[in-house]
């Protein structure tokens, strides 16, 4: 049981924020953005606060336009749209037949169009499957990557651009920022902070990423997603049968988990190591970061048999456990 590696295939420029005082360039899978700017967790510890930015222009962006988006959308992915209001942030996922996760979609419609970030690189599959899928239909989808750039604000109701779309959640907000104006917003914004820190709190609220706690076969019940990213009663759509049946008999065949790590060893278990239990391998890493809290911490994807109280190595790293989705 091993992950697959991690692989994006995105042509985004270098982020003019890089040239921001401190700013140290972040590698695969956030290559393009900064890891951080000199101090990752007092950049924490002021994103927990509600303070600062997070650079995310090197996601992708989409854009779908048309009368029938929200509905035909809807037919197409698991999150319940025809009703989506317009500034309403949701969580939709593009499921294979086979049930399996293929594209997140973190989207708002701004009463004319649907708009979505993606994982770096994910645009151009993403698209081309959506074009697919058009038929006769009133929709246009374009990948709008080169011409908007994500930034995450920490705090949350703050004055924005009346041209600048807004997608808040709980956790902040997220602007889609015209990119030739993301170096202007960088100069004019207090407390930049880097992927490390966003990824840190990420993982201290085990919330999955798509091509890191994901593989070719992660269906959405062993990432706890189905609260925030599937709607149960609704129509069909490609994969559904999947969802519906292992929801049903309630039995995953792996489940996310939480690790609190030894703090003993310098180094960080890398995405992909081995998750083991009495000397057999039951999972692998799939995140790990420092925490200003917390300390060493991980996300991995193990067997959904294995004893919610049993102490794992991950990566050679002793390891407890937090539930994140029960066995």
């Amino acid at each position: 049981m091993s992950a697959e590696p991690v692989s994006y295939c995105g042509d985004m420029s270098t982020s003019p924020l890089l040239s921001l005082p401190g700013a140290v360039a972040a590698e695969a899978p956030d290559a393009g953005v900064a890891a951080h700017y000199g101090d990752p967790l007092r950049e924490q510890r002021r994103l927990e606060a509600g303070e600062g930015f997070v650079d995310l222009s090197h996601h992708d962006v989409i854009k779908v336009s048309g009368p029938d988006r929200l509905s035909w959308l809807h037919s197409l992915t698991t999150q319940h749209l025809t009703g989506l209001k317009p500034h309403e942030a949701t969580l939709t996922l593009v499921l294979s037949p086979h049930g399996h996760i293929e594209h997140a979609l973190y989207g708002v419609d701004d009463g004319e169009a649907f708009w979505a970030h993606l994982e770096p690189g994910e645009a151009p599959a993403l698209v081309e499957f959506l074009d697919r899928m058009r038929f006769m239909l009133r929709v246009e989808v374009a990948d709008v990557s080169a011409d908007f750039a994500i930034v995450h604000e920490a705090g949350t109701g703050g004055d924005t651009p009346e041209d600048v779309l807004v997608r808040e959640t709980a956790y902040g907000r997220e602007l889609f920022l015209p990119r030739e104006r993301l170096e202007r917003y960088g100069r004019e914004h207090a407390h930049p902070a880097g992927m490390w820190a966003y990824e840190a709190l990420r993982i201290a609220a085990y919330r999955p990423r798509l091509g890191l706690e994901t593989d070719h076969r992660t269906i959405v019940h062993e990432l706890g997603l189905i609260d925030t990213a599937v709607h149960l009663d609704k129509g069909c759509y490609r994969g559904q049968e999947t969802v519906a049946r292992v929801h049903n008999l309630g039995r995953p065949p792996r489940r996310l988990v939480f690790l609190h790590l030894d703090g003993t060893p310098e180094a960080l278990p890398e995405h992909g190591a081995p998750v083991e239990l009495a000397g057999r391998q039951v999972g692998f890493v799939t995140s790990s970061v420092r925490h200003h809290e917390l300390g060493p911490i991980a996300l991995a994807l193990i067997k959904r048999n294995t004893a919610v109280d049993a102490e794992l190595l991950a990566g050679g790293v002793p390891a407890t456990q937090e539930v994140v989705v029960p066995a």
